[in-house]
């Protein structure tokens, strides 16, 4: 009797067991995809993780997802004051000889370099991709360099370019533009963080050129028709089938999918838009610090006047955390040494970083909260000898 009572016990146990791991299966969102594309990533954007990978680092021809690299150059240049939106670029008959996607500039064609992104961004148009590569360095070959250079920088080993635009070479029996679904999201990741101004193009929807004359329609379906999504390059051509680098932001949160190598425009925009869904559905957004909040209240300036300073944050920072594992998040506080006055108000003096199981996931600048003006020579000489002092009073300790 007490053997059929135990037994019964068991049984009951084994059944709530199996009841509660069903239900918390059902819980998390499931991580397998039976994608159609040849090649995917997802990667969370802030620190780079890659979460879905799907022949990841095959290399396979990207098409106009090429101008990804080539709007991270001309990004680049602007941001290093060689160049500004506002200069008029001018077409060359070479540029204006681009076939596929393009917007018909005319030899001699003047339009502002704001007005050339636009058409890249909006319309992937292959003749302004050139003009503006010939622009920034002259010639698209040594524009192509530049590419091939900041590809070996960030470490894309699947990458190689021959061109600004991504179209089939005309010798077949050379190889054209190639690359993998891993490095289109690391160069693309390095866009959107390091110059996310490129968004205010890649977002728009509908916009128009030459005074209302040329009509601009995104490429990009996604930016239409998905939450969030802001960019960023679509990509298609016989042999590479149909790509798309997406990315999209929901409180905090950004992602970046890939997909390469799809049998139907509609099926890259699917399949894209639940890589990204998965992302937002398995991650949270976590705030660390705000702009100008304080995060080191005392921070010694040498050879100031009035040294002590305090360490404030550039901007705001969140924190992309698997949900479940919010309490493993820890911060830790770089301090560059030997800062020496003048300092000026804004300048970086450190930096707070956000680690997960001891990976860095986040990060912000810490800027000076005021100026520092150069002390005296007594200033100085006070200074020193406080710092004599306590070096004194700690040995001692």
């Amino acid at each position: 009797m007490v053997k059929r009572i135990i037994s019964i016990i068991l049984l009951v146990f084994l059944l709530c067991l199996s009841f509660s791991l069903t239900l918390s299966a059902e819980e998390l969102p499931d991580p397998e995809f039976d994608l159609e594309a040849k090649s995917a990533v997802l990667m969370e954007a802030k620190s780079g993780k890659v979460i879905y990978e799907k022949n990841a680092h095959e290399e396979l021809p990207p098409a106009s997802i090429t101008k990804t690299m080539t709007l991270l150059l001309t990004m680049e240049a602007i941001d290093e004051g060689k160049a500004n939106l506002d200069e008029a670029v001018t077409t060359s008959e070479y540029a204006a000889g681009m076939g596929g996607s393009q917007i018909w500039l005319e030899p001699g064609e003047e339009m502002k370099l704001e007005e050339m992104i636009k058409a890249i961004a909006i319309v992937s148009a292959n003749d302004a991709c050139v003009a503006v590569a010939e622009h920034l360095y002259g010639t698209e070959e040594v524009f192509v360099n530049a590419m091939n250079e900041k590809a070996d920088e960030l470490g894309l080993d699947d990458t190689h370019f021959v061109n600004t635009n991504g179209l089939p070479v005309e010798d077949s029996d050379k190889r054209g533009n190639y690359t993998s679904a891993h490095d289109v999201g690391v160069m693309s990741r390095e866009l959107v963080t390091k110059y996310p101004q490129v968004l205010d193009y890649t977002k728009i929807w509908i916009d128009h050129l030459r005074d209302g004359d040329s009509f601009l329609r995104n490429t990009n379906n996604l930016v239409r028709f998905y939450k969030g999504a802001d960019g960023l390059k679509t990509g298609h051509t016989s042999q590479a089938g149909f790509g798309v680098v997406a990315t999209a932001e929901r409180k905090g949160l950004r992602f970046i999918a890939v997909v390469m190598k799809e049998e139907t425009s509609d099926t890259r925009f699917k399949e894209a838009g639940e890589l990204l869904s998965y992302g937002f559905s398995i991650y949270r957004s976590v705030p660390v610090i705000q702009k100008g909040e304080v995060a080191i209240d005392e921070v010694e300036i040498y050879k100031g006047k009035n040294p002590k300073v305090k360490a404030v944050a550039r901007k705001d920072l969140t924190a992309a955390v698997i949900k479940g594992n919010e309490g493993n998040l820890k911060r830790q506080i770089l301090v560059k040494e030997d800062l020496t006055a003048p300092l000026k108000r804004g300048e970086k003096i450190g930096e707070l970083r956000v680690l997960s199981d001891g990976q860095k996931i986040a990060s912000v600048d810490l800027v000076a909260n005021r100026e520092v003006q150069k002390g005296n020579i007594i200033q100085v000489i006070i200074q020193l000898l406080k710092k004599f002092l306590l070096n004194i009073v700690n040995v001692f300790n």
